[in-house]
């Protein structure tokens, strides 16, 4: 069974116990706040947007996380 895609819409937590290594790439993009306990419940849209992401950088930043890029 092939795993579901990570989407704008995937929990932060949710990418990091599926995918640790994801965490690298955010804290690339600027998002040092992965540990934070709040951010773990957030989408990664909404601390996308936390951290003042255009509409076009959350997509890149999903096509990053997805291998895409």
């Amino acid at each position: 069974m092939k795993s579901k895609k990570i989407t704008k819409k995937t929990r932060i937590n949710e990418l990091l116990m599926k995918s640790p290594k994801s965490a690298e790439i955010l804290f690339e993009a600027g998002m040092g706040c992965v540990g934070c306990p709040m951010a773990q419940q957030e989408t990664i849209e909404q601390g996308c947007k936390a951290h003042g992401f255009s509409e076009e950088e959350i997509k890149e930043l999903v096509d990053k996380i997805n291998g895409k890029k």
